[in-house]
């Protein structure tokens, strides 16, 4: 199909830049790019070097580096990136996300229901959103405070 489209362009040139105009006009000046993954969230950060953001819901989240696996849980290091969190788990079945969320609701001192894996359950790169009632604030102050002890 798309080898029939090409000699009509070539032969009228007015109709590609109709068809190029109607695909602004849809997509609202530029057409979306093949294989980039389009959020829906948008997660804007209090302090561009922080981990810590709020979502477009209001939700306090978390840019975490999980490394499972450890010896024991621990909150390694806090970057302007991510949140480096040790993971006493495997990371097979599941077991180092489940155990990440019951870790940093331990941290953050909410229920375990408070804490939900958003985004990375097959990745080391996650994103953690955290629905208790903390500030972007509240949460790192009590993640520098784990990191330090």
């Amino acid at each position: 199909m798309l080898g029939l489209a090409r000699p009509v362009f070539r032969q009228c040139p007015g109709l590609r830049q109709l068809f190029s105009g109607a695909v602004r006009e849809r997509f609202g000046g530029a057409m979306p790019r093949k294989g980039k993954a389009q959020t829906k969230d948008i997660v804007t950060p209090n302090d561009p070097s922080s981990p810590v953001a709020i979502d477009k819901t209001g939700s306090v989240t978390i840019a975490v580096h999980a490394k499972p696996g450890a010896k024991q849980n621990a909150v390694t290091d806090l970057t302007t990136e991510s949140v480096g969190v040790a993971i006493a788990a495997p990371p097979s079945e599941g077991e180092a996300n489940t155990e990440l969320c019951r870790y940093l609701a331990r941290v953050l001192e909410v229920k375990k229901s408070e804490v939900v894996l958003e985004k990375g359950a097959k990745s080391r790169e996650k994103v953690v959103k955290i629905l208790g009632p903390l500030t972007p604030e509240e949460v790192l102050e009590r993640l520098r405070k784990e990191a330090g002890s």
